[in-house]
């Protein structure tokens, strides 16, 4: 079943909380894209969709220049839930008034019901709510019904009596509020109407049909990390064209220990895909001797890639297509609302390749999350050790050496490394965590170990909690795991006398440190 005959759009009026929503529609099995404010009519009819949602907004609707959508949207027999400046947008558009609240709602509020209506199954009064807004109603347009009330917001919910059009103040798409998810479900199952069509399964049997119809007999190439995106689209492809499907897979000399072998492993001994090992370790650790400055080292890496990647495709031929592991928020970042002053930036998976080859692109992924993603890899029956692979840099462990990269300091580095993952990242309480690594830092401290006075190495740990990236918190680990971790690092890494952990969040800080 084709889970796209029943897409939800997603409005974006620039809401940090826009790709929440997403997720959460997602969740509960309904396909969904987002779409900058302004999409025109004509592209919203061409979806034929079942419903739509406007998204939060930094900005108020009652200044000059103010984000609003097509008009004519609301004349649509579909569908719409406005959320937040969604709400005060609608309001203002027929006919309502807006204004400054006397008391800004921000946080923890509670409903209470005034119709229940469909919108509201499920939701009992004094359920918590999560509010984040300035301005609110204070006047109700005509034709309009209250639905439900906070302490703060009167037409804390509201809907249009004659059409399925409706606002609510709060965010249901955030933890915070408590049926948040029910209420979008109500939304979609009760007043939308749909079936639920997209599933992990749905995804994998349209996608190999959309690739075999596509590639055809023709061969592709991809350009394989061992990481979830590329691993989880060479496995969906090979599923759909076979050995038609080549794998160049470059060690760079900075990969995680181990890395290449386990790679080699799972793709050409347990998953029988065809693959081209190039063993570049000595030419990348060459390129980047003496260079001390994080984004030189970037640039080494990169170009270095690039090079023997091309090398090695030019000795392929025959090859029409590349892969790419492009997901969702990269075609979100090319495509939606983010500020009127923000450079929107075009996305590429894999720098410069695409223009530089003359490939057509092949990016199975680009509907997904990255939590998607993940469950795909487990419908396709990839192991957990990919599956829930974290997030790696390009420039792999060269950007957490801080300083110079050599022999000796890289080993130091993938030792330690190596016993964060075994007792973090392969841990599965700790799934949560979006990245636990070590850091090797150019500094060498006193110790003393045994009856001797040492002076080595300081070991960094990085460990953070994030949903995409944009922010972090760094983790609060039981103590006894953080012991575990420094012991172990300590007792078992030949040149490490003392480990330090990383306590601050993103922002100000990044999660890399270079």
């Amino acid at each position: 079943m084709d889970y796209h005959k029943e897409t939800v759009l997603i409005l974006d009026f620039g809401s940090q909380y826009t790709q929440l929503i997403a997720r959460k529609v997602r969740e509960l099995g309904v396909y969904c894209e987002i779409y900058p404010y302004n999409m025109s009519l004509e592209k919203i009819n061409a979806f034929n969709p079942k419903g739509i949602i406007l998204s939060g907004g930094p900005r108020s609707v009652t200044e000059t220049g103010a984000p609003v959508c097509e008009e004519e949207i609301f004349a649509l027999q579909v569908p719409i839930l406005g959320i937040c400046y969604g709400l005060q947008l609608m309001t203002k558009f027929f006919g309502g008034e807006i204004d400054k609240s006397i008391k800004r709602e921000y946080g923890k509020a509670h409903i209470f019901l005034d119709d229940p209506d469909g919108l509201f199954k499920g939701v009992k009064d004094g359920d918590v709510i999560w509010m984040s807004h300035q301005d609110r109603i204070f006047h109700m347009p005509e034709g309009f019904k209250i639905l439900a009330h906070s302490d703060n917001s009167p037409y804390a919910a509201i809907k249009k009596t004659d059409s399925k059009i409706y606002g609510v103040q709060f965010h249901p798409e955030v933890h915070h509020t408590l049926k948040g998810k029910r209420i979008l479900k109500n939304f979609l199952y009760s007043i939308c109407k749909v079936k639920g069509l997209f599933s992990p399964r749905s995804f994998v049997e349209l996608a190999i049909e959309k690739i075999r119809a596509e590639v055809g007999n023709n061969k592709a190439l991809c350009a394989l990390s061992g990481g979830v995106d590329s691993s989880v689209v060479a496995t969906l492809i090979h599923k759909a064209i076979g050995d038609n499907l080549l794998c160049v897979f470059v060690n760079n000399g900075v990969l995680r220990k181990n890395e290449a072998k386990e790679v080699l492993d799972i793709f050409e001994g347990k998953l029988h895909i065809n693959l081209k090992y190039v063993d570049a370790e000595e030419k990348f650790l060459a390129a980047l001797k003496g260079v001390r400055d994080p984004e030189k080292k970037r640039k080494i890496i990169g170009r270095l890639f690039i090079k023997i990647f091309e090398h090695e495709a030019s000795g392929i031929g025959n090859m029409q297509y590349l892969a790419q592991g492009t997901l969702y928020p990269d075609v979100i970042e090319s495509t939606s609302f983010r500020g009127p002053s923000a450079t929107i930036k075009s996305h590429h998976n894999v720098g410069g390749l695409p223009r530089k080859m003359k490939m057509k692109l092949l990016e199975p992924l680009r509907e997904l999350f990255k939590d998607e993603v993940r469950i795909v890899g487990k419908e396709l029956g990839l192991t957990d050790n990919i599956v829930y692979r974290q997030p790696f840099p390009g420039p792999g462990l060269a950007i957490r050496i801080i300083g110079d990269v050599t022999t000796e300091r890289l080993t130091i580095l993938k030792d330690a490394d190596n016993i964060v993952r075994e007792e973090v990242e392969r841990n599965e309480k700790f799934r949560h965590i979006w990245q636990s690594f070590a850091i090797l830092i150019p500094v060498n401290t006193v110790g003393v170990m045994g009856d001797e006075r040492t002076y080595a190495n300081v070991i960094a740990l990085r460990i953070v909690e994030s949903e995409d990236a944009m922010t972090a918190d760094w983790a609060k680990i039981p103590y006894e795991v953080l012991d575990t971790v420094a012991r172990r690092i300590i007792n078992e890494v030949p040149g490490v006398n003392r480990v330090v952990y990383d306590i601050s969040s993103k922002p100000p800080s990044t999660i890399e440190w270079e």
